[in-house]
């Protein structure tokens, strides 16, 4: 992979991220705010964002977005065979 389509795929990212993001917050914000890991001041100017000023965010050059895995037992437990999902299903219902 080329810088070019380095900086494409991390565009791409970011549109999707930015634009799901607008949907979970305008349809409800309390619950976006806690699904994206947002303050409410950064939720704000996101749902704000016109589709132009989305666009030109979108084309920075890092990603938007932040990985939360924190939890090395959460992160094991994803990338774990399917066979171990119920453990998977009860440490997400715990970091809920």
């Amino acid at each position: 992979m080329n810088g070019c389509e380095t900086l494409e795929s991390i565009r791409e990212i970011n549109l999707s991220y930015l634009a799901l993001a607008q949907r979970l917050l305008r349809t409800d914000r309390t619950a976006g705010i806690e699904r994206l890991g947002l303050s409410a001041q950064v939720a704000d100017v996101i749902a704000d964002l016109s589709g132009p000023q989305l666009l030109k965010l979108a084309a920075c050059d890092q990603l938007v977005c932040f990985f939360r895995f924190n939890d090395r037992s959460m992160l094991s437990a994803l990338a774990a065979p399917a066979a171990r999902s119920a453990r998977m299903a009860e440490l997400a219902a715990q970091a809920a």
